[in-house]
């Protein structure tokens, strides 16, 4: 009897010799590329914004926190702000809640930020092959984010205690961005100072610092109800300027000058917090 050839039998991909095999990446990129710094930027920003909705601190300070305070200005002042000054005061409350959502919103971050360095998260994806900066980037588009959702909120508030957009579509879109300008200014500030501080309260006293500006603008009550040594310092003070382009965009007034002081404020943050910022990330990222 012939004997019959042996067949030949694949092996199989569990077979210990090729228990730990992967495919060869065919996507390949470098760490330090546009692409990569896009892709992972966008990752750590789904990233905050996950953790921030499952946090309730983060959610009553960013959200519950300003309605409340719409609604508690409408109870407590009522129409006598409109009375007094007579000019309708819901076409500053709204901006001025929307700033402060942003500005709160923005402290509570950075103590998030602070906790992530001392936890080790920072110096984890520090290790990981990712883009350095993105990192910051990413936590920058998530606050961009976070201030229009809080905005639109806010604005549906309002909507219901009577403000109204009586200056068109643009103008609408244009008034719900000027949060999201201010923001990204101060945004970068309090993250500068959550890296270089170390244990140091200087974000606490960043809210401090809030808490004042709040009754301290144009959207509290009119400049020329404050005493008048203290006129100029409430009609140009940041807050001030991004709340009477807003009532601008809405109600009707002065645009063009305020805006661009709103600009200036946000873009002066930006240069001159941004180089600490990044630096002081780097090193709470590296040292942990």
């Amino acid at each position: 009897m012939k004997k019959q050839p042996e067949q030949s039998v694949p092996r199989s991909r569990f077979d210990a010799g090729h228990m730990f095999d992967f495919p060869s990446p065919n996507a390949a990129r470098s760490e330090s590329s546009a692409r990569a710094l896009l892709e992972h930027s966008f990752v750590q920003c789904k990233r905050l914004l996950l953790r921030w909705s499952r946090d309730p601190a983060t959610m009553i300070q960013a959200l519950l926190y300003p309605a409340l305070t719409l609604v508690m200005f409408r109870l407590v002042l009522g129409d006598s702000v409109s009375a007094a000054t007579g000019q309708p005061a819901i076409y500053g409350n709204v901006p001025l809640i929307a700033l402060v959502g942003a500005m709160f919103g923005s402290v509570v971050s950075a103590v998030g930020l602070k906790l992530e360095r001392k936890s080790g998260l920072l110096s984890r994806f520090w290790t990981l092959p990712v883009h350095r900066a993105s990192g910051l980037v990413g936590r920058m588009l998530a606050e961009a984010v976070r201030v229009f959702a809080t905005t639109v909120l806010i604005v549906a508030v309002g909507m219901l205690l009577g403000f109204r957009f009586n200056q068109g579509l643009p103008a609408a879109v244009a008034m719900m961005l000027v949060p999201v300008l201010f923001g990204m200014g101060f945004a970068v500030m309090v993250t500068a100072l959550a890296t270089i501080s170390g244990d140091a309260p200087l974000v606490e006293l960043v809210s401090i610092l809030c808490t004042l500006l709040m009754f301290f603008n144009s959207g509290f009550v009119p400049v020329f109800a404050y005493p008048t040594w203290l006129q100029p310092i409430v009609q140009y003070q940041p807050m001030s300027c991004a709340v009477d382009a807003m009532r601008g965009l809405s109600l009707g007034g002065p645009v063009l000058e305020p805006l661009l002081q709103t600009t200036a404020w946000s873009l002066g943050l930006i240069a001159i917090f941004l180089y600490p910022a990044i630096r002081g990330y780097r090193r709470a990222a590296a040292t942990g």
